[in-house]
């Protein structure tokens, strides 16, 4: 039977820009130090959090070699590696393996729409050319194609198929993924929003945007659900629902990086075409922050 990659909170770390848009390793290398001591379970990085969308590929490889050596196995680190070409995402899957990553976050292929055995193909071709454990990303919003449940029953066939980030806010394809696929098929939650329902119906946990200011909430919340109390961790997911509404209010990673700046981090600018919040959105985001107390 598989294990899961991990259990519990994995954060979808941003990556941190100086003045000149260039990745500032210092920043991040700090920014991973307050994660582990916030008590995370794993780092994804590179994903779309991270605006992998917008780093050249030396780049990407630069960066996940960077997680992976300050981290130093204390947690794990999931390496964001999908492309919509096939043959980029290989290339990617295997720097991150020669890197020491733990495992690979593999979106499905945007812009293409494939097909439901277009997307079998693609993620078996990778599958047979790596050897670390891989977790599909669904996330239709941004890329224009969904996996049905039955996609899910043939790919979890492969070995080397962990399971599944679900950011569809889907819960009947949850449902029937359980139902389908069995219980080493493991599914995260890929909605801040969404933890506590998902993970009642047996997701093990959430790769989380908000983890990136509150990684002792993201972690107590989802610890919370493995033990079983499902209503303390409902309290703390209702009690947290207007800060993770304003983390969306624009497009991830816009708010994210903003809120860190405002609460002294150094996080950067955005490469376009992302850009800085509008001014009505900025006052829903600081408002918010100050009445969970994270900004005076």
């Amino acid at each position: 039977m598989r294990e899961p990659v991990f259990s519990g909170a994995c954060t979808a770390i941003i990556t941190p820009f100086d003045e000149n848009g260039a990745v500032n390793y210092d920043s991040f290398g700090a920014l991973i130090e307050e994660q582990i001591a916030g008590g995370v379970d794993a780092i994804c990085v590179c994903g779309t959090t991270g605006e992998s969308a917008t780093m050249s590929i030396r780049e990407h490889i630069a960066v996940v070699e960077y997680c992976v050596k300050k981290v130093n196995r204390r947690v794990k680190v999931v390496a964001g590696a999908g492309s919509n070409d096939t043959s980029a995402a290989v290339y990617l899957s295997q720097h991150a393996q020669d890197s020491g990553a733990d495992a690979l976050l593999l979106v499905t292929p945007y812009y293409n729409k494939a097909t439901q055995s277009g997307l079998i193909k693609h993620y078996e071709y990778i599958a047979d050319r790596v050897e670390l454990p891989i977790i599909l990303y669904n996330v239709p919003s941004r890329t224009g194609v969904s996996f049905t449940a039955e996609t899910y029953q043939v790919l979890a066939q492969n070995p080397k198929i962990n399971g599944v980030k679900e950011a569809s806010g889907n819960f009947s394809l949850l449902a029937h993924t359980r139902f389908l696929c069995g219980d080493d098929f493991y599914i995260w939650s890929g909605n801040d929003d969404q933890v506590v329902p998902m993970m009642s119906l047996g997701a093990k946990g959430v790769v989380s945007v908000a983890a990136n200011i509150v990684p002792e909430v993201m972690v107590r919340m989802s610890h919370l659900c493995l033990e079983g109390d499902f209503h303390a961790a409902a309290r703390l997911q209702v009690e947290y629902m207007d800060f993770i509404d304003a983390l969306f209010v624009e497009v991830n990673p816009i708010p994210i990086k903003t809120a860190l700046e405002l609460a002294g981090k150094r996080a950067g600018g955005l490469r376009l075409p992302l850009c800085e919040m509008t001014p009505q959105h900025l006052e829903v985001l600081r408002a918010s922050m100050v009445r969970m107390g994270l900004l005076q």
